[in-house]
């Protein structure tokens, strides 16, 4: 059995962002497999907290999806771009703050199933005005919302986008947000 477990790529498609593919791999048991894998660059998402204690949600169309959703800023890494760097530009993109202090909160792996896009989420503070940037693709209402709000939108549904969800529950397990930063419930 070879250690290299990847054997050969099709290609199918290859696009702005995803380049997708039948790869022909061999797993650990020694078996040979065809998979549909999904190459992504990464992308870093990004947890604005206000003075307030107010996060800074955006509510942004999704034509996939069949809507709008409620979603931190997040956007795709450019070619050699960090994902601090790219977590920082997309904050300021999407929501018009920069962020005087960015708090590392790990990475999520969204599809391992098919695909290799991981996001790194942060947790940005201490925020400042900008310009707002949108893509001319880009649909995007930003709404500041108490943590205590933000819970029961988690609980009840309202907040479904995975990356989102994980990088609000790290924030909160690392007293970054909720009645430690001055939140009345």
């Amino acid at each position: 059995m070879s250690s290299e477990p990847w054997l050969s790529r099709k290609p199918i498609h290859r696009g702005r962002i995803l380049d997708i593919g039948i790869e022909r791999v061999r797993l650990p048991n020694g078996v040979e497999a065809d998979l549909e894998i999904v190459r992504h660059p990464g992308a870093a998402a990004i947890v604005p907290i206000g003075d307030d204690g107010r996060v800074l949600l955006i509510r942004q169309y999704r034509y996939a999806a069949g809507g709008f959703l409620l979603e931190i800023p997040a956007g795709t890494r450019n070619a050699g771009e960090l994902a601090r760097d790219c977590a920082l530009r997309e904050l300021t993109e999407e929501t018009g703050v920069r962020a005087g202090e960015l708090i590392d909160l790990g990475e999520v792996v969204p599809v391992p199933g098919y695909s290799t896009e991981r996001i790194h989420l942060f947790a940005a503070r201490r925020l400042e005005r900008a310009a707002q940037a949108l893509d001319p693709d880009e649909l995007i209402e930003v709404q500041p919302v108490a943590f205590a709000e933000i819970g029961r939108m988690l609980v009840d549904g309202t907040i479904v986008d995975a990356k989102s969800i994980v990088a609000l529950c790290r924030a909160r397990a690392r007293g970054l947000l909720g009645a430690d930063v001055g939140e009345s419930a």
